[in-house]
């Protein structure tokens, strides 16, 4: 098997749903939760939300719109990595010791939001995926990210 490596390129959280999220640095990532701190955590299949870079710079390029990390409500935008490569189940790291695995592909966009309302697309909904978390730790943006099982 190959192994599929990326990058942390941010990490975003909100205290609240509803919200835009903010970039942070670092992240502490609770197995069966999500990360510390964000809105979104809880048990469940859909813990942390993640999309890559290459998918907001599709939406950049199409609309010619400014969007800023955390404008779609992604937890972690990661580059190297094609979803669409993988499957349900895939399981990946996130640096040495967070491991989380893929439990849904987009999802529904309830908000026409003002991304959606200039660019006709909604970069989470289309491309985005859900994990749960397996292994918890403490994530760095510009962490490695390494696919581990597809």
């Amino acid at each position: 098997m190959e192994t599929t490596k990326g990058k942390i390129e941010a990490i975003c959280v909100s205290p609240q749903k509803g919200v835009q999220k903010q970039p942070i640095e670092k992240a502490e990532i609770r197995e069966n939760h999500g990360i510390v701190g964000d809105a979104h955590a809880a048990p469940g299949n859909r813990q942390i939300s993640l999309l890559t870079s290459e998918s907001i710079n599709k939406v950049k390029s199409s609309a010619d719109i400014k969007i800023a990390d955390g404008d779609f409500a992604e937890n972690i935008i990661i580059s190297g990595i094609d979803f669409k490569k993988l499957s349900i189940g895939a399981k990946f790291k996130l640096n040495d010791s967070v491991i989380v695995e893929i439990t849904q592909f987009g999802k529904k966009c309830h908000d026409r939001c003002r991304i959606f309302e200039k660019a006709d697309v909604c970069a989470m909904a289309d491309e985005g995926i859900f994990v749960k978390v397996l292994n918890g730790g403490i994530i760095n943006k510009g962490d490695n990210i390494e696919v581990i099982n597809d």
